[in-house]
Parts: structure tokens; C-alpha cells; sequence
């Protein structure tokens, strides 16, 4: 679905990630955890497009996907939901969701789409009509990535999910993210709580000064004593 092979990248001359290889595979939950400043989030620009890889190669879909538009990769199944969710604030629920079908309206799906959101989000359905920056930090975030499944992702990119939100609502928006992936959409994580990420994931990389630490399944990594001592803080 999704592999990175040697990717270099960062930012005005600075380079952040040094040759990281990563996949993500179909129907599975991929983590990335790290220390800050690690290069979790510019690993999820790079693939995003919003940044450009100096060396290395993006592959989605067996496509390669390094140089292309982010525009384009949306189309194609790649969607991120960044940390700041960028909501239309002024617009309703039901607007910002019809704002995220907007690449695949020819399709003619985004009826179905907006009830598949509705059927995992029950609130948005109930206060579709209400403007999206008088909801809660967690509703938000709900809309944040229900959004995003209104562009019929093949895969999803979430970076920091549960960032500010209740330990209630964090367990809620993860366990979204669990039933997003056994509904077909394979998912990237970035999230600030490790030891949640890694118990859930599939697989997880462990990144560290921009290159990949360690590697393997989520629950292994979480039980590994290197990880627990350096990221979990046990």
C-alpha cells in the first residue's frame, strides 16, 4: 500500500528524516512513536506531499507518489488528518463532511459516505446542522477524521489524534480508528500516547533523530524494555 525506501527530507536545509524505510500494508494500523522532534510528523508531510523528499522514493498504490501533487494524492486514497484538524469553523457538521467528497464526487458515493461517517460518529449525525467551531475539542476531532472518510481513503494518515482530548474521548477516537481499519483503510499513527499506539498497531516503527530505532509488531514493541524505558516511561 505504502513504502518509503530510503526517504531524506526536512525543511529549509535542514534535513529531518534520513533514509527511513517504512510500509504500510492493506488492512493493517501502522504506529509511529518517537521522542518530539523525532520526524513523525514530517515523515506524514512528506508522504502528504505538503513537503518534498531530497532523496529516496514515496510508493503508494505501486505508484510512486514522491513529486505528485498533494491534490492529486487525495484522489488517489491518501488522506492525512493533520494535528491542528483545520476545520471550516463557520460551516456546519454536515458542510465540512461534504467538503471532504469534494475529489470524489464524480464518483457519486457521498450519500453512502456520509452515512458510513454517520454510522461510526453517531453525534455529528445528531448536531449535523451545527457550526464545527462550537464543538468540543474531541467532536471536533471526530469531525477532523470523519472528513477524511468522506474522500473514500484507501489510507489514512492521522497525526496526534488524541491530542487534548479526555482519556474518555481518547479511547473513543481510537477505537474509531480500529473500526476504520477492520472497514478496509489501512492507517499511519501518530500518537503522543505510545504505549495506546503500540497496543493497537499492527506494526510500529520507532523513530529516533529522523531514522528508523526499531521495528516490528505493536504489542512486541510495547512489552520491548528499550521502548518501555526510552518512549513509555516505565
Amino acid at each position: 500500500m505504502l513504502v518509503l525506501d530510503g526517504l531524506c527530507a526536512g525543511y529549509h536545509g535542514l534535513q529531518i528524516l534520513h533514509e527511513l524505510d517504512l510500509r504500510v500494508d492493506a488492512g493493517e494500523i501502522v504506529a509511529l512513536v518517537g521522542a518530539n522532534g523525532a520526524g513523525k510528523t514530517t515523515t506524514l508531510r512528506a508522504v502528504s506531499g505538503l513537503i518534498r523528499s531530497s532523496s529516496g522514493s514515496i510508493t503508494f498504490d505501486g505508484r510512486r507518489a514522491d513529486g505528485v501533487r498533494t491534490a492529486e494524492l487525495v484522489a488517489r486514497g491518501l488522506v492525512q488528518v493533520p494535528e491542528e484538524r483545520a476545520l471550516f469553523g463557520p460551516l456546519t457538521v454536515e458542510e465540512n463532511l461534504r467538503m471532504g467528497s469534494w475529489t470524489q464526487r464524480r464518483g457519486g458515493n457521498e450519500e453512502a459516505a456520509l452515512a458510513e461517517v454517520f454510522d461510526l460518529f453517531p453525534i455529528l449525525a445528531e448536531r449535523r446542522r451545527q457550526a464545527a467551531e462550537t464543538f468540543s475539542g474531541g467532536q471536533q476531532q471526530m469531525l477532523a477524521i470523519g472528513r477524511a472518510l468522506m474522500a473514500r481513503p484507501k489510507l489514512l494518515m492521522l497525526d496526534e489524534p488524541s491530542t487534548g482530548l479526555s482519556p474518555k474521548l481518547t479511547w473513543a477516537v481510537l477505537d474509531a480508528v480500529r473500526t476504520i481499519r477492520d472497514r478496509g483503510v489501512a492507517v499511519l499513527l501518530v500518537e503522543q500516547n505510545a504505549a495506546q499506539a503500540l497496543r493497537m498497531a499492527d506494526r510500529a516503527y520507532v523513530l529516533e533523530s529522523g531514522s528508523c530505532a526499531l521495528s516490528g509488531p505493536g504489542p512486541e514493541l510495547a512489552d520491548d524494555d528499550r521502548v518501555r524505558a526510552a518512549y513509555l516511561g516505565l
